[in-house]
This record gives C-alpha cells, sequence and structure tokens, in this order.
C-alpha cells in the first residue's frame, strides 16, 4: 500500500471508530464522559410509565451500574442473592451506611441495627445483554459464584461498576471480584480475578473501569494496597500495574487527549495523579476532600476535577490546564497557578459528576441543589443578590425532593437531573436554567442513565427502561 493510500486508510478507520462512538454510549457517561448527545427531535423531553415508552423490561437482582449501548445490543450487570438481601437505601448516611442529622437535614439518627451486615447467601454476578430494538433479554452469563467476601455500603450493590465496550467485547467489572471480557455473544473471553479487599468502613468499590485503544484500565484504591492496572483488552494480560499511596476511593478514571500528550487522570483524596500510558506518574496535586466519587473529564481544552463530601467543608471544583508536570498543587489562598485554570472552593458534588453543556459548568449536589459556573472562568451564574447577601449561591430543584446520586445528563437545550425517588426535573438552559418539567417512573433510581440513537435508557430499580419521543419517532 502507497503512503497516501495508507494515509486514507487511517484516517477512514478513525472516521468509523468516531462515527460508531457517536452512534453507541460505550462507557459511563458516554464515548467521551460528557453525558450529552447531540440535539435529535427524537429525544424526549417528556415521559411516564406510559408515555413515550418504547419498551420496559425487568432486571432481576440488584445493580447501580448504568446501561451501556453497542450496535443492536445493551448491556448491563447484577447481582442475584438466593436469600433475602437487603434493599438500597435512599438518601444521605453518615458516617457509617447509617443516617444521622447534618446541618440542611433532617435525617434520622443512628441505630445499630442500621448498619450492613455481611451477607452469607449465595450470590450470582451477571451480566446482560437486551436487544435495542425490544428489549428482550438476548443472554444472561453467570461470571461469579458464592457468598460475598467483603461488605457494601446501605446504598451501594454488588454491581455498582459500569462496563465498557469497545464493540468487539464488553468488560464487565466487579471490584472485589475481578474483571470480566464477553465477547458479544456472551462467552467469557478472558477474566482477571481480584483479592478481596478492605473498603473504607465496608462500603464497597463502585468505580468503573476505562478503554482506550486496545488497554483497559482499573483503578482499584482500597484500605490495603490501592493501585492501577493496564490490562491488554483482546488477552487480558497485565501490560503494567503500580501500586497508588491512596486510601479507599469510588472515582471512575479518565482518559485525558489533548494535542500534547494521552493521559490517565485518577482522583484520589490524597492525591489527584496523572499517569501516561506506561504508567508513569507525569503530574500530580493535593487539595481533594475526604471522599472522592465523581469522576473527571474534558471540555474547552480544560480537565476538570471534583469531590465534595457533604461532611467537609472544602468541597473543590479544579480546572486544569494540559502539558502539566510534576506538583502542581494550588498554594493557600490561591484560586489559579500556571497549571490550574480556576478553582472554586465549594462548589463540588458528592456523588453526581457535573457536566459541560456549551459554555456553562452545571453541578447537581446530592441534597437537591444545583449551581452554574462559567465553563472557562470558574465565574459563578444565575443566581440572585440575595443568594449574594447570603452567601448562599445553589438553586433548589424542587422543594420536597429527596437524594439525587445519579449523574445529570443534557440534549435538545435541556438538562436533566434524576432524583432517587424516579422522578427526573428537566431544566431549560435558555430559561435561566429553571426548572420547566418533571418526568416520574416511580421507582427508586440511582443508575446515570445512556443515550442513544434517539433514545434514552434509564435503570430503575427493577428495570431498564427505553424511552423516546414517539411522535418524532413515527414522524408526527
Amino acid at each position: 500500500m502507497t503512503l497516501p493510500a495508507a494515509l486514507l486508510a487511517a484516517a477512514l478507520a478513525a472516521t468509523t471508530a468516531l462515527a460508531a462512538e457517536n452512534e453507541n454510549w460505550p462507557a459511563f457517561r458516554g464515548a467521551d464522559a460528557l453525558a450529552t448527545a447531540d440535539d435529535d427531535p427524537r429525544l424526549p423531553l417528556t415521559w411516564s410509565t406510559t408515555e413515550n415508552v418504547v419498551w420496559k423490561t425487568p432486571v432481576d437482582g440488584l445493580g447501580w451500574s448504568s446501561p451501556v449501548v453497542w450496535g443492536d445490543r445493551i448491556f448491563l450487570t447484577s447481582v442475584v442473592s438466593d436469600g433475602e438481601t437487603q434493599e438500597p437505601r435512599m438518601g444521605l448516611y453518615f458516617p457509617y451506611g447509617s443516617p444521622q442529622e447534618m446541618p440542611g437535614g433532617p435525617f434520622p439518627p443512628a441505630r445499630p441495627g442500621d448498619l450492613m451486615e455481611r451477607e452469607q447467601d449465595v450470590h450470582h454476578w451477571l451480566v446482560h445483554a437486551l436487544d435495542f430494538e425490544t428489549g428482550e433479554v438476548v443472554w444472561t452469563t453467570e461470571v461469579n459464584t458464592g457468598s460475598p467476601q467483603f461488605d457494601r455500603h446501605l446504598k451501594n450493590t454488588f454491581a455498582s461498576s459500569t462496563q465498557v465496550t469497545d464493540g468487539e467485547r464488553v468488560y464487565s467489572y466487579f471490584g472485589n471480584v475481578g474483571v470480566f471480557a464477553l465477547d458479544m455473544d456472551g462467552n467469557l473471553v478472558w477474566e482477571r480475578r481480584f483479592d478481596p479487599a478492605e473498603t473504607r468502613l465496608g462500603w464497597g468499590p463502585a468505580a468503573s473501569p476505562a478503554l482506550h485503544d486496545d488497554t483497559l484500565f482499573i483503578v482499584n484504591d482500597n484500605d490495603e494496597q490501592s493501585f492501577v492496572v493496564a490490562l491488554d483488552a483482546a488477552t487480558g494480560a497485565e501490560r503494567w500495574r503500580v501500586d497508588r499511596d491512596e486510601g479507599t476511593n469510588w472515582a471512575t478514571p479518565f482518559v485525558w487527549e489533548h494535542d500534547a500528550r494521552t493521559e490517565l487522570v485518577t482522583t484520589g483524596s490524597d492525591l489527584v495523579r496523572a499517569y501516561d500510558l506506561d504508567g508513569n506518574e507525569i503530574w500530580s496535586f493535593r487539595g481533594m476532600n475526604s471522599i472522592s466519587i465523581p469522576q473527571p473529564f474534558s471540555a474547552h481544552g480544560l480537565l476538570y476535577v471534583m469531590s465534595g463530601y457533604v461532611g467537609d467543608a472544602v468541597r473543590p471544583v479544579y480546572a486544569i490546564r494540559p502539558g502539566a508536570s510534576g506538583d502542581i498543587s494550588l498554594e493557600p489562598g490561591r484560586t489559579s497557578n500556571n497549571h490550574v485554570a480556576w478553582y472554586a472552593e465549594t462548589a463540588g458534588p458528592y456523588h453526581p459528576t457535573p457536566l459541560v453543556y456549551g459554555d456553562h459548568y452545571f453541578t447537581l449536589l446530592d441534597r437537591g441543589f444545583y449551581t452554574v459556573h462559567d465553563a472557562r472562568t470558574g465565574e459563578e451564574q444565575y443566581y440572585t443578590e440575595r443568594q449574594v447577601l447570603d452567601r448562599e449561591v445553589r438553586r433548589r430543584v424542587a422543594r420536597g425532593t429527596g437524594g439525587f446520586t445519579a449523574s445529570p445528563w443534557a440534549y435538545n437545550g435541556k438538562v436533566f437531573v434524576l432524583s432517587e425517588e424516579g422522578v427526573t426535573y428537566v431544566i431549560d438552559t435558555e430559561n435561566d436554567f429553571n426548572v420547566v418539567g418533571t418526568n416520574e417512573l416511580e421507582e427508586v433510581a440511582m443508575s446515570t442513565p445512556a443515550i442513544a440513537r434517539g433514545n434514552l435508557f434509564i435503570r430503575t430499580r427493577s428495570h431498564l427502561w427505553r424511552l423516546t419521543d414517539l411522535a418524532a419517532e413515527n414522524g408526527r
């Protein structure tokens, strides 16, 4: 093949890969981790248990993994117990997986019976594939069987990590069990088992894997020996492994591609670290709070890193410029430096990952408030003069709302936030970010939705829903 022909073939391959990513939803928060979709009249603005429902499929067991979509398949995971299992509980829990009084509550006081006891019954770790058009379960593969050798938080499940797929294989990570690669027909291609490790207060793992080209990245932060490992996606062979001086965290890693290089960014409560694709640390900084859950992501040429445990006074957000090296920590009292474009001290969320939509950096907070910042400068937006005087720049989604765990998403000029009660609130970006609608599915929901080809996929406690604007789908 001549050089021009080879270049053309490479360009076509890259274009085809990009088109596939845009057509599918292969990972937690999508191919680019932005949780946004191109405008499409088929994407619904309103729905209910009967309106704009294409199908609704029951899902056995417990799991808060998000659905991922590739071609005519939708994948998700769950764990089924042979005995009774304690249902995931809504709300915020302090400090041992139990409710306590907190400022801004009310929350019921902790009781000894609230603590999660280790489950002894036999459990079944399952990977499911559903048909895109019909919602029927095409196959279910059991990848692990036995009694759990580790605990979980009252809100957590044994299947909270979201899978990732490249269209050849689907990679299912179950934290303290291991990672399993299945082909698109549900056959096990390879597996890598991990020894169970203690997590902070027995809350269990939840971070999802990241995939870049032919490498799968797993971050396992625990209270024994944290590590990041790079695996060959085709074979599961270990390419490199680096131990981390970190305690338990739950943040999904992010592969940051920019003009200078490609980096693996990991968020920890001790350090935020970036590694090159060979596992060498490039840069790091301190200044996060005590629990890291949201996933880093990139937009407008910046990397956004955040954490926001509600019991901490500092709940930071950092916007990082590309090209950093070494220690880039902010000096006390500073809000920027050569590598930190901007910093906000109390804008970080606890569970939901923020999003950038247009020029806006949108943050959903667990207790039903939200904030909007300029994505490039960090300047706060859409608040009143009274809020400034009260030093309170948050806005409430709606009075009487419960908690929010799922991350927000956006399309067609709207931002959507899903409460744990299964109610989605519609926020209009062109109407000063005011709430303009509500959509109820009448079932507990803590999983971040997926978007693909004019459809919204929402996982609730016992079902997966495919939603679309049926009038637009049928040509009105």
